[in-house]
């Protein structure tokens, strides 16, 4: 018999959540990594590339339309599905008819069709989220939360490995197969991204085969500012209202928490390319060996959280991240060695899984389940808007004073993270008594 820790990964919400993780997963590196290489290879020029990387920025502001998602019920579809599941569906259809856009749009004969396919697919899969978020915050009790976010997780990487290498793999299988080896011909990323399209049922399938959650409707409202006010207002405000002086301080936590991991990863691949690493040695190193620490990393994590507290878990997982960063300072000094890199990417990744589990918990665990959707959208956006700013001079720094020094840098950033989660677990710990006393 399996033991509880393992019996709870085999439940039918963890193992719903482990495909629509993939369903999730799947649309980021097709809009982003993979159509950057994809461009290249059209012979689009690097700064075009680089200015069509501005379609993730869709992800950065879902918080934006999250209140709709929310609150509005899909005509027809919402009464046949439920709110949330119909909404799941809409998204993942905006994401499967892009992906069919793109692939059959050439990059180098329609390059802005190319890119308004890549929007929707952006848009949709943004959508996803929001929705996805609110299903899985409404499908099960809080002390599930971790093992669902551990499930996601999982879902989500295995998605980005075969949308990452499994796509680069198809495009030239087909490429090779209807042009002739060695031959640049458009038709292997057709075939791969017809492919990524046909992958997105997995998702579908879920939706359709699952239960929308019981959840307590918002009561609807005649006036328009009443409307907007429940919609949009409310949301932010329950938020201030039911963590009064706390909110601010458990704010700034979730935008600084990972901080360290943000602001090191803009300047991984550049690192392994000075290093002198090759194309193969970083693909099979951080495919493979860090994804698999990834998944270790994010089960052990969700285990932690459910059974010494997510609290605890988070500051672990601060320190180990912070920590791995100065794995890299050493890598940077110790010179180029595959098996150095494998132990160096594999205790990151590990570290960030356990930290990723048990944030993604306690994400979930601030929510109002009545604007579950509204209020994780914010609260992810807040997360990524400080380091992703800093992140933005990192490559000022590193010129400055070197990938050593960088690293290092990277990792005191993690200091004032364990600095507020002392401060908001003392806090938490504290409204709990007053709740008991009263």
């Amino acid at each position: 018999m399996a033991p509880a820790w393992l019996r709870v990964y085999l439940t039918p919400p963890c193992l719903r959540m482990l495909t629509l993780g993939f369903s999730a997963g799947l649309p980021l590196m097709l809009v982003l990594g993979t159509l950057s290489f994809r461009l290249r290879e059209a012979g689009i020029d690097l700064a075009t590339i680089g200015f069509l990387s501005w379609i993730g920025l869709a992800y950065g502001v879902k918080w934006v339309w999250a209140p709709l998602v929310d609150n509005v019920k899909i005509p027809y579809l919402g009464s046949l599905l439920g709110r949330r599941r119909a909404w799941l569906l809409i998204a993942q259809g905006l994401v499967c008819l892009g992906l069919v856009g793109m692939a059959i749009t050439e990059p180098h004969t329609n390059l802005h069709q190319l890119v308004l396919f890549a929007l929707l697919v952006a848009f949709g899969s943004a959508t996803q989220d929001i929705a996805l978020d609110a299903y899985r915050i409404e499908s099960a009790a809080v002390h599930l939360q971790a093992a669902l976010a551990a499930c996601y997780q999982t879902g989500y990487r295995l998605a980005m490995i075969w949308s990452g290498a499994g796509v680069l793999w198809l495009a030239s299988f087909y490429s090779d197969t209807f042009a002739g080896a060695g031959t640049q011909d458009d038709s292997g990323w057709m075939c791969a991204y017809l492919w990524m399209a046909g992958s997105m049922l997995v998702g579908v399938f879920t939706v359709l085969f699952s239960r929308e959650p019981l959840v307590q409707p918002l009561q609807k409202s005649v006036h328009f500012k009443e409307w907007l006010y429940a919609t949009v207002i409310e949301p932010f405000a329950d938020f201030y209202v039911r963590y009064k002086w706390r909110a601010l301080t458990i704010l700034a936590l979730i935008a600084t928490y990972r901080i360290s991991d943000i602001v090191m990863g803009i300047m991984a691949n550049p690192f392994y390319v000075d290093m002198g690493y090759t194309k193969t040695e970083i693909a099979t190193v951080t495919k493979i060996y860090g994804v698999i620490m990834t998944l270790l990393g994010a089960f052990i994590g969700g285990s932690l959280s459910m059974r010494f507290g997510v609290m605890r878990i988070l500051i672990w997982g601060a320190c180990l991240s912070a920590a791995s960063n100065l794995l890299f300072s050493w890598l940077s000094l110790h010179g180029h060695d595959v098996r150095a890199l494998i132990g160096v990417i594999s205790a990151d990744n590990l570290s960030s899984g356990i930290a990723s589990a048990a944030f993604i918990a306690y994400l979930s665990s601030l929510t109002n389940i009545k604007y579950s959707a509204t209020q994780y959208a914010m609260l992810s956006s807040v997360m990524l808007l400080l380091p992703k700013f800093l992140a933005g001079f990192s490559g000022v720094f590193v010129n400055q004073f070197g990938f050593s020094y960088f690293f290092i840098a990277t990792a005191l950033l993690g200091c004032p993270v364990l600095l507020l989660l002392f401060i908001v677990d003392r806090q938490t710990r504290s409204a709990a008594y007053c709740l008991e006393d009263s």
